[in-house]
């Protein structure tokens, strides 16, 4: 089958083309930079997905039967109307369109279905409402047209090769024998999917009938609270962690943000929680999760070998815990 994936030189995208190129398809990588380093095996596109001048000069009349909508741009948003664009391109000649969606696109809540609403479409998180809007367009469009799409909704997607500051945030202060901070009394929820069972899931959509037309859940059908996932890592660096609890006002006024340097518990980790209702996937694409200990130990193995070890945010952390010992904000 001929092939594009949009976005597809890091972690997820780039598992994804080499599980395409290893089950024989034609493939297109579409990104921003002139070259990529699959090999001539993979054609190479380049044009901005947010710009439809920049998609429509470089894509032409060219013809896929799948479509992979892996980008989004994390600086500018990816709008439901730039996706739109793209789908426009391709007119009625797609065999399958797959969207990488999320669970933020649910907004907030616990233990979701496909089936329950979305986000409104004035959510204040931008990523949050351009992922629900995004994909009430493509819906939208299969209710009219028939348009052959699907979702896929992942929570925290992990595993080798993680470019986001996740696991290996805890494991380099495990490693150096440093305290964890946990926010608040860390009971918030977290969920989580193996990046391995994403692509096999995504690749299955692809050619499975039952798929078109669906969004799916996917991921590990039991959620962790935040202690947990900490307790699960230091386990498979074989340290006992030492966990120090700092109320999340403290945090957020001694300058801690999620999103942004300096970290306090991994890039983007602390957030209210949302979950997710599994087993569609494991229904219709017959992909078996992988247990999430057995993921683990795969990533703690790649980042031994692979990982450079970063100090930066040690003194965050530091006068973070200066609280902790003096009991006082002044401290922060």
């Amino acid at each position: 089958m001929k092939v594009l994936v949009i976005g597809g030189t890091l972690f997820i995208g780039r598992l994804l083309v080499d599980e395409l190129v290893k089950g024989g398809h034609d493939v297109a990588v579409l990104h921003r930079k002139p070259k990529h380093d699959f090999g001539r095996r993979v054609e190479n596109i380049m044009a901005d997905r947010n710009d439809a001048d920049s998609m429509r000069e470089a894509l032409g009349s060219r013809r896929f039967e799948a479509v992979y909508d892996n980008a989004y741009d994390w600086e500018r948003g990816t709008t439901a109307a730039q996706v739109e664009a793209t789908v426009r391109l391709f007119g009625d000649r797609l065999n399958r369109y797959i969207f990488l969606s999320s669970v933020a696109a649910y907004g907030d809540g616990l233990n979701h279905k496909e089936s329950d609403p979305l986000a409104p479409d004035y959510h204040l998180d931008p990523y949050v409402r351009q992922k629900a809007t995004t994909e009430r367009l493509l819906f939208r469009m299969r209710a009219q047209k028939g348009f052959p799409v699907v979702t896929f909704r992942p929570p925290f997607v992990y595993g080798p090769g993680n470019p986001f500051y996740r696991e290996q945030f805890f494991w380099d202060r495990l490693r150096a024998g440093r305290p964890i901070i946990i926010p608040g009394d860390g009971h918030r929820l977290m969920q989580f999917v193996f990046v391995r069972d994403l692509v096999e899931a995504m690749a299955r959509a692809m050619v499975e009938p039952r798929a078109e037309g669906e969004a799916f859940n996917i991921g590990d059908s039991k959620p962790l609270t935040q202690v947990e996932f900490v307790e699960r890592l230091a386990a498979v660096a074989n340290v006992e962690p030492t966990l120090v609890r700092i109320p999340r006002d403290v945090i957020l006024t001694a300058g801690g943000n999620a999103m942004e340097e300096p970290y306090y518990f991994g890039e983007y980790l602390d957030v209210p929680p949302i979950t997710e209702n599994m087993g569609k996937t494991t229904r219709i694409l017959k992909v078996k999760m992988t247990p999430f200990d057995t993921g683990l130990k795969e990533t703690w193995r790649w980042y031994q070998r692979n990982h450079k070890a970063r100090t930066a945010g040690f003194e965050f952390d530091d006068k973070l815990m200066g609280y902790s010992r003096t009991g006082s904000p002044a401290s922060v």
